[in-house]
């Protein structure tokens, strides 16, 4: 064990966080997302939502500050009449860490499906909530100039 690492985050989580490069991106899915058939690499987290998931992630994880908007989630299928709230959820945990970063781009369903199929991984979750996926795209960690 280790001091201070969130236990949501399991050791082969934490070793694909670590492997990802700039400009890779992850995917956090909920438990509807086909993960196993569009993932590269798939990360099992069931049992847990991907809000928790997706702060724990946070605190290690640098969004892509190249890009206009490093976030992106799934848009509600038109004519579907479901708000997902989780969404609030989401931009509060982003703003907590990232508040300068917090840029979210909608993407229409098939085409996030296309995109996660070029994600570095996915992260399978038990999430129940509808239209909860969401894209992290990684970014540079900056040290301070001494």
């Amino acid at each position: 064990m280790l001091k201070n690492i969130p236990k949501i985050l399991s050791p082969e989580l934490l070793k694909v966080l670590m492997e990802m490069g700039h400009g890779d991106e992850i995917v956090l899915a909920d438990g509807n997302f086909p993960a196993e058939t569009i993932g590269q690499r798939v990360v099992r987290c069931d049992g847990h939502g991907v809000a928790e998931l997706l702060d724990a992630v946070m605190r290690f994880f640098p969004l892509d500050t190249y890009t206009e908007k490093p976030v992106m989630l799934m848009e509600v299928v038109k004519g579907d009449p479901v708000v997902p709230t989780i969404w609030d959820e989401y931009k509060s945990i982003i703003n907590k860490y990232e508040p300068e970063n917090c840029k979210i781009e909608m993407i229409e369903r098939f085409d996030f499906y296309e995109r996660a199929k070029k994600a570095y991984a996915v992260v399978a979750t038990g999430e129940e909530a509808i239209y909860a996926n969401i894209i992290l795209k990684k970014g540079v960690v900056k040290m301070p100039e001494k």
